[in-house]
C-alpha cells in the first residue's frame, strides 16, 4: 500500500511528487514518455503577460513557491536548474515606451517592471527605442530538471515507466488497486494525454501546439533573454533557443515546415545576422480556454485527482498547483473555485445526459 500512484512525471507530477516527499507520503510514478512538452519547454518564468503589460495571476506568491522548490531540487540532485536572466521587453515605439511607464505606475506591477528604458546595444538586434526590462524572470532547463529528477526517481525504485492502463484501475471507497500495487489515492498529470483518460476526457483540455528552435548565430551577442514577438534566450557557446509558435488545431509533436517558416520570418524580423538551425521541436501544451489550470477530485471518486492544464507557464504555475491539490487532498482546504474543476460541473451532466440518452 502507497499513499499515492501519480500519473505522469513533467513539470506537474514531479511537483506533485516532490510535494509528496516533502510531507514523508509514499508514491510511485507511472509514465510512457510520450507528452513531452514539458521538456522541450522553453521554461521561462515572467510575472508579467507583456502583450498586455498585465500581472500573472497571484505572481508573487508563484513566484516564491518555485524559487524554493527549485532550490531545494538543485540541492538534492546536485544539478543547475534555475538560471536568473533578466528579460528585455524590445520596443517597437514611443507609444510603447509610454504604455510601459503606465503599467509600471500599476502598484501590481511596479515590483515587477523597471522604470529604467535600457538602451544597451546588442551585435545583430536594431532596438531604436530601446529595451523595457523585467525584474525576477529566468528560465528553468526542462530538460535537465526531467532527466535528473527520472533519474531519482528510477534510483528510489518509484518510477514505472510504462503506459498506465486505466481498465486496471480498480476503485473501491477507501483505496484502490492497480495491478499488484494498492493506494490510498491516484493523481493524473498526463498534460494533453489527459484526452485518453476515461475519468477526465469531459473537460476542456484544448492543447495548443508550439514549435521551438536552438539556433547557432556566432554574430549575436545577447547575455539577456530578449522577449518580442518570439523570445531570444542564451543558452551559451553561440546557442540560443527560440519561441515559440502557437498552433491550436495541430495536435500532434511533429515539428511542421508550417511552424519552422513562422519562426524563421519572426527571427528574421529581429536579427540582423545569419544563424544556423541546430534543432526544431514540437510539443503540445495543455492549455485551457479560461486560461486557469485543472485541478480538484473527480465528481464520483473521493480518491481519483487531476492535476493538468498548466499551460504555457508550467515553470512558474506547477509549484503552488501541487500544493494546492495536496492541501485538498489531505486537509480539505478548499480549492481557489477558478482552479477547481467543479467549475465545469455543467459539462458533467451533459456528458452524463448524453450517456442516459445513449442507453
Amino acid at each position: 500500500m502507497v499513499d499515492y500512484i501519480i500519473v505522469g512525471s513533467g513539470l506537474a507530477g514531479i511537483a506533485f511528487a516532490e510535494t509528496l516527499l516533502q510531507h514523508h507520503n509514499s508514491f510511485v510514478v507511472f509514465d510512457n514518455h510520450s507528452q513531452n512538452s514539458s521538456k522541450i519547454a522553453g521554461g521561462l518564468y515572467n510575472p508579467v503577460i507583456l502583450k498586455r503589460f498585465s500581472q500573472v495571476w497571484n505572481a508573487n506568491e508563484q513566484l516564491q513557491l518555485a524559487e524554493d522548490f527549485y532550490k531545494r531540487i538543485e540541492a538534492k540532485l546536485a544539478v543547475q536548474i534555475d538560471f536568473k536572466v533578466p528579460i528585455y521587453r524590445k520596443f517597437f515605439s514611443v507609444e510603447e515606451q509610454n504604455n510601459w511607464f503606465a503599467a509600471s505606475d500599476k502598484p501590481n506591477l511596479s515590483p515587477f517592471l523597471s522604470t529604467t528604458i535600457i538602451h544597451k546595444k546588442y551585435s545583430a538586434i536594431d532596438s531604436p527605442f530601446g529595451y523595457g526590462e523585467v525584474l525576477h524572470t529566468g528560465y528553468v532547463d526542462t530538460d535537465v530538471l526531467l532527466n535528473a529528477y527520472h533519474g531519482y526517481l528510477k534510483e528510489q525504485q518509484l518510477l514505472f515507466e510504462e503506459a498506465f492502463d486505466y481498465n486496471q484501475l480498480q476503485v473501491f471507497d477507501d483505496h484502490l488497486e492497480y495491478q499488484n500495487l494498492q493506494a490510498k489515492h491516484i493523481v493524473f498529470a498526463e498534460g494533453f494525454g489527459m484526452h485518453a483518460n476515461p475519468f477526465f476526457s469531459y473537460l476542456p483540455l484544448d492543447g495548443t501546439k508550439g514549435e521551438l528552435f536552438v539556433i547557432k548565430a556566432p554574430d549575436l551577442d545577447l547575455d539577456v533573454i530578449v522577449n518580442t514577438s518570439v523570445f531570444i534566450l542564451p543558452l551559451g557557446d553561440s546557442l540560443f533557443k527560440v519561441g515559440a509558435t502557437y498552433n491550436w488545431d495541430d495536435k500532434t509533436c511533429t515539428p511542421t515546415e508550417e511552424g519552422k517558416q513562422e519562426l524563421i520570418d519572426r527571427i528574421k524580423e529581429i536579427l540582423t545576422c545569419d544563424f544556423e538551425i541546430i534543432a526544431h521541436f514540437a510539443g503540445v501544451r495543455p492549455t485551457v480556454k479560461d486560461r486557469r489550470p485543472l485541478l480538484g477530485t473527480h465528481y464520483l471518486y473521493q480518491n481519483i485527482h487531476i492535476l493538468n492544464g498548466l499551460g504555457t507557464r508550467g515553470v512558474m504555475l506547477a509549484p503552488a498547483m501541487a500544493l494546492d491539490l495536496y492541501a485538498s487532498i489531505e486537509n480539505g482546504t478548499p480549492l481557489d473555485k477558478t482552479l477547481d474543476i467543479k467549475r465545469f460541473q455543467k459539462a458533467i451532466k451533459k456528458s452524463d445526459s448524453t450517456k442516459e440518452g445513449g442507453n
